[in-house]
């Protein structure tokens, strides 16, 4: 049974990707921690708190930082609506988190179980960049470390050349692309090749018909209409969904590449890009491994999977 962290903003694809954990049988989510981006840090709070009763789930949910290290936080609600999770009526309010900062929580449950976490960051690093700042030894004492964000071989989504997650906080990312984590990087790029939903293949899931197939895609409503808006293409993809998938069964993976990776923290077009050695024109040694391609009908065979499952009766 692999132990897992996730470390969330918890918006629309976040949720999917947490549907994913909770329901895996071979996975035991044991703790969420909540970092402010694409909603501020409380509204994911009560998201993944939401997300967690849908799925009959009892994880302990614990608050984070409230905003990125140096920068002020810049949301991405205008994507997934100002809940987070689109915007369709959902009762996002009242539940309380777990005692304790997710900072804390991240740097005692590594220390303690020291090789038995896989750490999933689905959001700004923030979180993981201040738990390693406080002690950097747990760098060395995590099994492995999915990170959904940056972009292996593609353009971005919040500028031309970043993607949002690192863009948000771009120091956070350079301090835990720098720390020896046994790094797994799917990027954006990722997403928009083997993650892409079609109105077919919206409906296709739709049509599982359990109540978390329904909640799966209505709670995409705003990220569907900016899609169709903003990218001249029809449907919307899901990042957080695909890197949950690889980390939950990495034999999805049909290509990755062990390159140096950096973040651009001063680049005033370029903030927030990683910055990747394709061809070892920097003579830096290796410290992530790159995703480049996914088996995209396995990735859809596992989401599937995990809103047809079962939810206990309370």
């Amino acid at each position: 049974m692999k132990r897992m962290i996730i470390d969330t903003d918890t918006a629309s694809d976040d949720a999917v990707a947490l549907v994913m954990a909770l329901k895996h049988p071979g996975v035991h989510v044991e703790a969420i921690t909540i970092v402010a981006g694409n909603v501020p840090m409380k509204q994911g709070v009560q998201n993944a708190l939401y997300t967690l009763e849908l799925c009959g789930a009892h994880v302990p949910v614990y608050e984070g930082l409230d905003k990125p290290l140096l920068r002020p936080l810049h949301t991405a609600q205008h994507i997934h609506g100002e809940d987070g999770m689109g915007d369709i009526g959902l009762p996002l309010v009242g539940r309380a988190p777990a005692p304790g900062h997710a900072v804390d929580v991240l740097v005692d449950l590594v220390n303690r179980h020291p090789g038995e976490f896989t750490l999933v960051t689905l959001g700004p690093l923030s979180n993981v960049a201040a738990a390693l700042l406080r002690d950097p030894s747990i760098s060395h004492k995590v099994a492995a470390c999915y990170v959904m964000g940056g972009t292996g071989q593609m353009h971005g989504n919040i500028t031309p050349v970043a993607e949002y997650n690192i863009w948000a906080d771009p120091e956070a990312a350079k301090i835990v692309f720098a720390s020896g984590l046994p790094l797994t990087m799917i990027g954006w790029d990722v997403s928009w090749q083997f993650a892409m939903f079609s109105p077919r293949d919206i409906a296709t899931l739709r049509d599982v018909g359990t109540p978390l197939a329904r909640f799966s895609v209505d709670i995409q409503a705003v990220l569907d209409r900016w899609a169709r808006e903003n990218t001249q293409i029809e449907g919307f993809d899901l990042p957080d969904p695909i890197a949950m998938a690889v980390a939950l069964d990495p034999a999805i993976v049909t290509e990755a590449r062990r390159l140096f990776v950096d973040v651009e923290t001063r680049g005033e077009l370029t903030t927030g890009q990683t910055v990747v050695d394709h061809i070892g024109t920097t003579r830096r040694a290796p410290n992530v491994y790159v995703v480049l391609r996914v088996d995209r009908e396995r990735f859809l065979a596992m989401l599937h999977a995990a809103v047809a499952a079962r939810t206990p009766t309370p």
